[in-house]
């Protein structure tokens, strides 16, 4: 098991890097291609994937997005690539913010997660992130699972769009908010529109 490797980036493909480790190159999936630069040096934190179809490496700059990317791949129906997607799309507070905070809108907004795979995800991770890593207020405190459910549903009966909806409850994650304080906040916000 490769856990890091140090060196030079001296190639950037579409979703890749090439790393050079004193005479060996490796070929690293990366979630974020637009963080390395081409002869800069970098360190990647790695992770080893091998299915019954491919064997690859994926590589991250933080020990945190490992972690979540780890996360996000023990739970039922996200596998690597999905999770690359969605992580390229978002940062390990946010992610982890999101589904302390049961907010789904926000879930289903990254690449390759829809309502069932932001719900297992939820289901799956809620409660079992390590939140102090993350540097996360609120350490500990759970969201009503429905929390987003009742307020999205209070907000089409005062007559916002469900997209309008999901757009502003997608921008709001922190775990322990209450009904009222996450209403309040998605109204200042939509009055903003």
């Amino acid at each position: 098991m490769i856990y890091s490797l140090s060196g030079t980036i001296v190639d950037i493909f579409t979703d890749t890097v090439a790393i050079e480790v004193g005479p060996i190159g490796y070929e690293v999936f990366v979630s974020r291609i637009a963080d390395f630069t081409l002869g800069a040096e970098a360190k990647l934190y790695t992770h080893e994937v091998i299915t019954q179809d491919d064997h690859f490496l994926v590589g991250f700059t933080t020990k945190l997005e490992k972690d979540a990317f780890l996360s996000l791949i023990t739970v039922k129906g996200i596998g690597p690539k999905t999770a690359l997607a969605a992580l390229s799309k978002t940062s390990p507070d946010e992610l982890f913010a999101a589904i302390e905070s049961s907010n789904t809108s926000y879930l289903k907004k990254l690449p390759g997660i829809g309502p069932k795979a932001a719900a297992q995800i939820i289901l799956d991770l809620k409660g079992k992130l390590a939140m102090e890593e993350a540097g996360q207020k609120g350490k500990g405190q759970k969201a009503n699972p429905e929390l987003y459910d009742g307020v999205k549903a209070g907000l089409k009966a005062l007559g916002f769009k469900t997209r309008e909806i999901d757009d502003v409850l997608a921008s709001i994650n922190e775990p322990g908010i209450d009904e009222q304080t996450l209403l309040r906040e998605a109204l200042r916000k939509l009055k903003k529109h």
